[in-house]
């Protein structure tokens, strides 16, 4: 039974049991909605602010910060219950192999039954080797089948997702099957969910022609018994698709309420406007939202979009309180690395940098407008997410820039298809009629794509996968200082397609 958390005793004591079970135990199986993986001790942390029971993990999102406000330990699993009732179960290492091997075991009768029907349907053909991709971890099992197949004359390479995986996924599943396919055969099927379906065409469609014409696209049902066919588009093709409305952008005219607060630390605290108001950043983290309510601006703190409090009288030690906690681990100069203010959004942090000064990238780009977390089109029903940085250079080119700290495998193909969607509307003008940078000229040529990462947080894969590209789409790549905190130095630059 979960025991709640209700008084400053029951945190401290919760604290203290908590971080004693996690010592116990070298790696621990995270689930959370569905997904799972497995995470050293050193990964995990719960400590106590201000009475609370704070929960820091590295997740595949990356570094997440919860609240705790119930906990339960029954010998085999640590279950935690957070804000609104979400769950998240931490069980130790030797339940997890058993519950890793279970995976295991499903995932691969889906990967058999995938390997059956592609044989059954290519005549004369026969499973040569067939397994799982690699996890994301070592010993996890992969979320994708990897099945050879053998005919008189050639080796075709099949692969798709044995599990549920959302549009947003597509990436992850192209980049996983390009670089396993250029070791394997001649030939490339992808067979994917009709959900994946129109995310990876459009994908397909920028690959280099020679790359593009050796790759057959399939779906499948759920219960794997039916391949359907799909032809992917030409580059040329994409632009005749109907295009969803380009979404207005908000007007940059910051509040009176936001201007004083951005004077608190006019070096670190930028503004993010939205159609419901500000958000206040410091060094992209957001702590503070700016709305309008019955036509007064009030002022909302909080890092933790659930546990978010309204800033009057009564949360005022609270508000100065977060500012000095800011300042201080907030900082390139912070001491304590692992703080959950220093590690927390660190690419949102990079780009807070970049906007201040883009020229530190390119001095050929224009200092504002520059628009950052730029979205194409609204909602996330085929994977969209939003633009990292949209810029002009001085000469009426576009540029789009896609950054990353860590590693990120799917670096190139997210540059690739945010080129795709910002090409889509400067060709039909939306772009030029919405005024994106004010009154300048936008020349009649496809945008550039910049891919910004420290240079020793550049994925291996990166040039693989840069190559596959069409070079009609001109990416390149920009090396920058690993000390990027205390000020962006480039430190090479290069076309990489």
């Amino acid at each position: 039974m979960l025991r709640s958390l209700t008084n400053p005793d029951l945190v401290n004591t919760a604290c203290q049991e908590i971080s004693a079970l996690l010592r116990e135990f070298a790696e621990w199986l995270f689930v959370s909605d569905g997904v799972s993986q497995s995470l050293l001790r050193d990964e995990i942390e719960v400590v106590v602010t201000r009475d609370r029971l704070l929960l820091s993990c590295w997740t595949e999102k990356g570094t997440r910060l919860w609240r705790v406000v119930a906990w339960d330990w029954n010998g085999q699993l640590l279950e935690l219950e957070l804000l609104r009732r979400t769950r998240i179960q931490l069980i130790p290492r030797t339940s997890a192999k058993a519950i890793t091997a279970t995976i295991r075991a499903a995932r691969q009768r889906r990967c058999e039954r995938l390997a059956q029907l592609a044989a059954a349907s290519h005549f004369g053909s026969v499973v040569e080797r067939l397994g799982l991709s690699r996890g994301t971890r070592p010993g996890q099992p992969g979320r994708y089948a990897q099945v050879l197949l053998k005919t008189r004359r050639e080796r075709i390479a099949v692969t798709g997702p044995v599990v549920s995986s959302a549009p947003s996924a597509v990436d992850a599943f192209l980049s996983s099957s390009l670089l396993w396919f250029r070791r394997t055969s001649q030939q490339l099927w992808l067979i994917v969910s009709p959900e994946l379906l129109k995310p990876l065409l459009y994908r397909i469609a920028l690959l280099r022609s020679g790359l593009k014409d050796i790759i057959r696209v399939f779906t499948v049902d759920d219960d794997l018994t039916l391949l359907t066919e799909t032809s992917a588009p030409e580059k040329e093709d994409l632009w005749r698709k109907k295009l969803a409305r380009f979404p207005p952008v908000a007007a940059a005219t910051a509040s009176e309420l936001s201007l004083a607060i951005v004077a608190e630390a006019p070096e670190a605290i930028d503004v993010v406007h939205s159609r419901h108001g500000e958000t206040l950043r410091y060094f992209g983290l957001p702590f503070a939202r700016v709305r309008s309510l019955l036509g007064r601006e009030k002022v909302w703190l909080g890092i933790n979009r659930s546990h978010r409090r309204l800033l009057d009288e009564s949360t005022a030690n609270d508000w100065h309180n977060l500012l000095h906690d800011l300042r201080e681990h907030r900082s390139a100069s912070a001491l304590d690395h692992r703080h959950a203010f220093y590690r927390a959004a660190p690419e949102a942090w990079l780009e807070s940098l970049l906007r201040r000064d883009i020229t530190r990238l390119d001095p050929g780009l224009i200092i504002a407008p520059l628009h950052a977390q730029f979205r194409t089109a609204r909602g996330a029903k085929l994977g969209i997410r939003p633009i990292d940085l949209l810029a002009l250079r001085q000469d009426g080119r576009l540029v789009v820039i896609e950054l990353k700290v860590s590693e990120d495998r799917e670096h190139v193909l997210q540059g690739a298809d945010y080129w795709r969607r910002v090409e889509a509307h400067r060709r039909r003008g939306h772009i030029a009629r919405a005024k994106l940078f004010g009154a300048r000229t936008i020349r009649d040529e496809a945008p550039l794509v910049y891919l910004v990462a420290p240079t020793l947080r550049v994925h291996p894969a990166f040039l693989t996968l840069a190559y596959s590209i069409s070079p009609g789409i001109e990416i390149y790549r920009f090396d920058i200082n690993e000390d990027w905190r205390t000020g962006v130095r480039v430190m090479r630059r290069e076309r990489v397609n």
